[in-house]
């Protein structure tokens, strides 16, 4: 190396400017007559020789060539490469060292190829940080995506975060930097620091990190979840039988960082392992099949609710480590329980340690705001046509399927990425190339996404949070459709939620707003959503958008909560709603699990503890929630009473329930309904029962049909209907 280009090199190594440390640090043949010689860069080091690995013995003593701990010096007359180790003397001591500039490329030609492509599905098994062994030594591997930076660097404990002594290789053909660095270890903190084309110095979290700090720190920590040595291979075996569209799902929507605290330790958030012990057998008891967890994905801010992640691949820190939180999801198998969980592919937050600008660019977003701010919640949208991001999103999704076993993923916010001029005035957003307002690129990605995680995931549900009339959300991409299992019924939601809210005198105005879902109910396997959204930003509780007394609004909610479980669709009811909770939810504070202590609440937990178990055990009330067949409307008519009353089907023709819905204050003795079939009528249900705080009104148990022909059915059944509640009746056999 001639002195001028050699001094050159020596000066950006140094300085941490380098593009390309494996070509100067390392062992080289230089030189005419190819000596090999080998250079170390070593801050605070006094003394470094080079050590033959096989042998242990001294191969030479390096030169000092920069006061900053730059050493170099040929091997004397060694001319073949050998495995080698630098024995490293300074203020602490004397120890050995595996040099990371002597090892190979971590990844392979295919690697590279898939990921200039993307179309490295598993990409989560080369990018990131893994534990790992190289030319028979132990340490780790990192990978990192950041195209347009000039220099990258590992920095952490092991480094004293200094991005001068890791700086990485650059693989030209996608765009990845890597090393290998032996002897770190599983649990050690470490960031990337990047250098800019344009000279600027970030330093950002790893877009791959498996852990990372407890906010407000922002370091990554190494971690593989690994997916050996499983407890739930049973249920992986099943699990596509509960995701099924005939399946009863009832889903139990939970914040983890409030669903329940310690008081009277600080207010402390329950761990993983305690939520295993304390959640899992409380759903499991109140009759729920499913747990779906607002995001889990590590966050910095705690008033987002994990819906701003920095970290799509870390369970956060919050609750514990990443395997307690597999403990957590194997506890919920083992009790039947599936695990869904909320996924935001929409948009991240901008903070500085985050993919915002990662390179210097805009790697992940787009660089026009108009495409890349979310204007009402000051997020960044990613850039779902650039390949290596949606290639990042989709090998996150089957990430948490394949590391987790989680059973689905809630897709947050889908109506923001379908449409470009989502929440934008006329001028703050650009058509797409047929001058339309859908985003073509985002639905092209949500259908890649879909195909790819039922495909290699048989058995899994997604579901879409999607709040428009976007056609055939949940039908096959084959058929022009999204892709999604399901999606939830915002309208029903929305209209079943203004109709319950209603004084109980102005309800018959208003009938249409619960006979509307009817028209639309089969355009979608529909989930019928009672979330978080609902209980927050002063929209009140459920119990607190009930009108009238307080026998009333409890009267309300019961009788609401039941005509939700006879509606054809899946189920979801956020947490403190089957508590009657009277307050608005807050993230900070746990639930108000001592109403319970009162007679009328702890009423409306055993409904819904009732309602689940009904809902599960009789197939009519789910085995075609789906289906056109499921559903018959007895009378929808009835505005001036506001009654509804309607069938619910299953699969065998001969087995139905009858529902009937009295949504007035008023006892209506000797209402006459059609149907199907003479016999007894059992009451499977009454929401009027003493048992759940209401006054006890109803049919003695059940009542008897007659051959009295009404609502084009021969016959009918006289019924006593309590005031303000919901009737589950069901012929019995014989």
């Amino acid at each position: 190396m001639r002195r001028r280009s050699f001094e050159h090199a020596v000066a950006a190594i140094v300085n941490g400017d380098h593009h390309d440390p494996f070509s100067f640090l390392g062992m080289h043949l230089d030189g005419r007559k190819r000596i090999l010689t080998v250079r170390a860069f070593l801050p605070g080091a006094l003394k470094v020789t080079v050590i033959d690995s096989a042998r242990g013995t001294p191969v030479a003593e390096l030169s000092r060539v920069h006061e900053a701990g730059l050493f170099a010096s040929p091997l004397g007359e060694c001319r073949k490469r050998f495995d080698y180790r630098l024995r490293v003397a300074d203020r602490h001591g004397e120890r050995e060292i595996e040099d990371p500039y002597r090892f190979p490329p971590i990844l392979g030609e295919l690697d590279l190829h898939l990921l200039a492509e993307g179309n490295h599905l598993r990409s989560f098994e080369k990018l990131g940080a893994h534990p790992t062994s190289l030319c028979g030594v132990r340490g780790v591997s990192f990978a990192v995506w950041a195209p347009d930076a000039s220099r990258v660097s590992v920095i952490g404990e092991f480094n004293e975060w200094d991005g001068r002594r890791h700086p990485m290789r650059v693989r030209h053909d996608c765009g990845v930097w890597e090393i290998f660095l032996p002897g770190v270890e599983t649990g050690a903190l470490y960031k990337y620091e990047l250098r800019t084309s344009k000279g600027e110095m970030l330093v950002k979290a790893d877009p791959y990190a498996f852990e990372a700090e407890l906010r407000p720190r922002t370091a990554s920590v190494i971690h593989w979840p690994n997916p050996e040595a499983r407890g739930d291979d049973e249920w992986m075996e099943r699990r596509g039988r509960v995701n099924d569209r005939s399946a009863p799902i009832a889903i139990y929507e939970v914040h983890l960082g409030s669903w329940r605290r310690k008081s009277e330790e600080g207010n402390r958030f329950l761990t993983y392992r305690e939520l295993a012990d304390e959640l899992v057998p409380y759903a499991v008891e109140m009759g729920f099949t499913h747990l779906e967890l607002l995001p889990v994905c590590e966050h910095p801010f705690d008033g987002s609710w994990g819906y701003q992640p920095t970290g799509l691949f870390a369970a956060t820190s919050r609750f514990g480590t990443p395997s307690d939180f597999r403990f957590f999801v194997e506890r919920c198998h083992r009790e039947g329980l599936a695990v869904l969980v909320d996924w935001v592919p929409g948009h991240f937050p901008n903070d500085p340690h985050g993919l915002g600008c990662f390179d210097g660019t805009c790697l992940y977003e787009h660089a026009d705001p108009r495409q890349g701010l979310h204007s009402e919640w000051k997020t960044l949208i990613y850039n779902f046509g650039r390949s290596e991001v949606a290639n990042f999103l989709i090998s996150n999704a089957l990430f948490w399927l394949e590391r987790y076993h989680v059973d689905g993923l809630r897709v947050d916010a889908v109506a923001s990425m379908l449409y470009l001029d989502y929440s934008r005035a006329e001028n703050e957003w650009i058509p797409n190339v047929f001058g339309g307002n859908e985003n073509l690129e985002a639905i092209d990605f949500l259908k890649r996404m879909n195909e790819q995680v039922y495909a290699n995931h048989p058995g899994i549900a997604t579901i879409a949070e999607e709040s428009t009339a976007w056609p055939m959300v949940s039908r096959p991409t084959h058929l022009g459709g999204l892709g999604f299992g399901y999606k939830w019924n915002m309208g029903w939601m929305n209209d079943s939620l203004s109709y319950i809210s209603r004084d109980p005198v102005h309800r018959r105005h208003h009938h249409e707003e619960l006979t509307f879902s009817m028209i639309y109910a089969f355009d979608e396997n529909f989930i019928l959503p009672l979330s978080h959204d609902e209980v927050v930003h002063g929209k009140g509780s459920l119990l607190g958008r009930m009108p009238g007394d307080r026998w009333q609004r409890f009267a309300n909610l019961r009788a609401y909560l039941a005509y939700m479980y006879t509606h054809p669709g899946k189920k979801l009811l956020f947490m403190g709603g089957e508590l009657g909770q009277d307050r608005e939810w807050s993230h900070d504070e746990s639930l108000d699990w001592h109403v319970l202590a009162d007679p009328m609440h702890a009423a409306v937990q055993a409904l819904v503890r009732d309602l689940n178990r009904l809902y599960r055990s009789t197939p009519a009330l789910h085995e075609l929630d789906c289906e056109p067949g499921g559903f018959a409307w007895i009378d929808c008519h009835d505005h001036e009473n506001s009654v509804l009353s309607y069938i619910r089907r299953a699969r065998d023709p001969r087995d139905f329930a009858v529902v009937v819905c009295n949504f007035t204050p008023v006892v209506r003795e000797g209402y006459r309904i059609g149907v199907p079939r003479e016999g007894y009528y059992a009451e499977l249900l009454n929401s009027d029962a003493d048992c759940y705080g209401g006054g006890n009104v109803g049919n003695l148990g059940g009542v008897t049909a007659w051959s009295e022909p009404m609502h084009g059915m021969p016959f009918s059944l006289s019924l006593t209907l309590p005031p303000l509640a919901t009737l589950i009746l069901r012929p019995r056999e014989g």
